[in-house]
């Protein structure tokens, strides 16, 4: 049976090589998807196709592309492929984009996840072309119900001047009723306070909208998400996991939190679906989460009894998780809420909450400069995403990484970070599996002698002090963030050269 039930969007069905002849060389093409879930299956490869097909002639086809966040091969990849993007933001993790940007063939906007739709409203980004959005079912009354994800579907649908529409019933017609879509977004000076008080209030519609007279194309499709399954949790992992769940015991013992906690935000990653695990066997009860992704981790919280409710933008799911929410979709209902990520990242919202914020890091500096997005300062991975919405304004902030990476031939504790992403303003608390290093109040030199005994790897410990101390014997005059310029990058330019730190 369709779900596209509206009698006008009906008449609207085509293939979607028909709906990608609507998308011309130069425009804006907007798209919906988040972390791998709701992105349209279909029309990112006939779009390609399209590239491909005027690239083989000698004429240019490029679009810019603006999702969410990351999608999959299906979109991100098969565009990357054909050389059809001139522009992507604002976050992604295809390894073909990915080769792409980095090797200046596509322009990269990273942008803060809860920036992305406001700067579209404020016209930041240029007029929107098309707007390309999956949903999992089309009421009669035209109104349209979410799928896996939300993202910045309701923006593209508001700004697009054309909008295809992708109806896929890989997802369950179970979804009706998981979404909270805010339609109450203003330009400055007309803003109002965002009225949302505790992780499930609901502020906003159950539906998508859209002008009927915009659409100009409807394809059905059933296809499942990017749904990759998650690593076991190994030693590292587990030991993270408990040095964070550890710390959050001191702070309830301390009075700074409630026996509840917070509400949770964790990144995308093994060691966050770790700490889930180990908060899944510890004696927390009544948590609450407000995020951006749900995880396996998460949903083995809510089945535990752990986590009374989650809301969040997406899921990124394992295929076999995946396949058990959608047949056990109805048991979630009420416990799950699904909103547009301009509210799941919102700043105003994740400090009058006073989120918890777990995310992920690739490297830090001695005094707590963190990189969480490039590499040797050069190479994008992914993009900041939503951890800077969530650590600058959390009450309380973790960035966890292994010590070491590649057999021990880099060192995630570093005296100068290659990139910055989160200044030390914004770092709280570092965790690796060595320990945790609790920054909070303390002066530079102070933070660095705490982040190299605790949580860099013994192999790097003894250098890493080596260069504190003689950056302070080589500044007397500089001594509150003591640094040798000369040296300060050099472990990464060791790294180049030799493939070692």
């Amino acid at each position: 049976m369709s779900r596209i039930t509206c009698p006008e969007l009906s008449t609207k069905t085509v293939t979607a090589e028909e709906a990608a002849r609507h998308i011309d060389n130069g425009q804006r093409v907007a798209m919906s998807g988040f972390t791998g879930s709701g992105y349209p299956k279909a029309v990112p490869g006939a779009v390609a196709a399209r590239a491909q097909a005027a690239h083989d002639k000698g004429e240019d086809f490029r679009i810019e592309l603006w999702t969410g966040a990351s999608t999959a091969p299906e979109l991100d990849g098969v565009l990357a492929e054909a050389n059809a993007v001139s522009k992507r933001l604002p976050f992604q993790s295809d390894p073909a984009m990915r080769s792409s940007i980095n090797a200046g063939d596509t322009a990269y906007v990273d942008t803060h996840l809860s920036h992305a739709a406001q700067q579209a409203w404020f016209g930041f980004y240029g007029n929107l072309d098309v707007a390309v959005v999956e949903v999992a079912a089309i009421l009669p009354n035209g109104l349209l119900v979410p799928g896996s994800s939300v993202g910045n579907s309701k923006t593209w649908l508001d700004l697009a001047d054309k909008v295809i529409l992708e109806v896929n019933d890989w997802h369950p017609r179970g979804y009706e009723g998981f979404h909270d879509v805010y339609y109450g977004t203003r330009r400055p000076p007309e803003r109002l306070p965002i009225q949302l008080l505790e992780p499930m209030q609901r502020i906003g519609d159950p539906y998508l909208r859209v002008d009927p007279s915009k659409v100009v194309a409807v394809v059905e499709t059933n296809a499942p998400d990017r749904n990759l399954p998650f690593k076991p949790a190994d030693e590292d992992s587990k030991a993270i996991a408990s040095h964070l769940v550890d710390f959050l015991r001191h702070e309830i013992a301390a009075d700074r939190l409630p026996p509840e906690l917070l509400p949770l935000q964790s990144g995308v990653g093994n060691v966050a679906n770790a700490v889930m695990g180990n908060l899944a066997d510890s004696e927390f009860e009544g948590l609450t989460a407000y995020t951006e992704v749900i995880q396996d981790g998460m949903l083995d919280l809510i089945d535990s009894g752990k986590l009374a409710s989650v809301s969040a933008t997406a899921f990124s799911l394992s295929a076999e998780r995946a396949a058990d929410f959608n047949d056990r979709i109805e048991s979630y209902k009420g416990r799950i809420l699904l909103r547009t990520q301009e509210m799941s990242n919102h700043p105003e919202a994740i400090r009058r909450l006073g989120v918890i914020a777990i995310n992920g890091m690739v490297e830090a500096d001695i005094y707590g400069n963190v990189n969480s997005t490039h590499v040797s300062g050069s190479s994008i991975i992914n993009g900041i995403g939503g951890s800077g919405d969530f650590a600058r304004n959390a009450y309380l902030n973790f960035f966890v990484s292994n010590s070491q990476a590649k057999a021990g031939a880099i060192s995630a504790i570093v005296p100068f970070a290659s990139h910055i992403d989160h200044t030390e303003h914004d770092t709280q608390i570092l965790v690796t599996e060595q320990g945790l290093a609790d920054l909070r109040g303390l002066p530079p030199v102070a933070r660095a002698r705490k982040i190299i005994d605790n949580c860099a790897h013994p192999d790097y410990r003894d250098r890493l002090n080596d260069y504190l101390e003689r950056a302070i014997a080589a500044n007397p005059t500089g001594r509150h963030t003591p640094h040798i310029l000369a040296e300060a990058l050099s472990w990464h330019e060791k790294f180049q050269t030799t493939g070692h730190m």
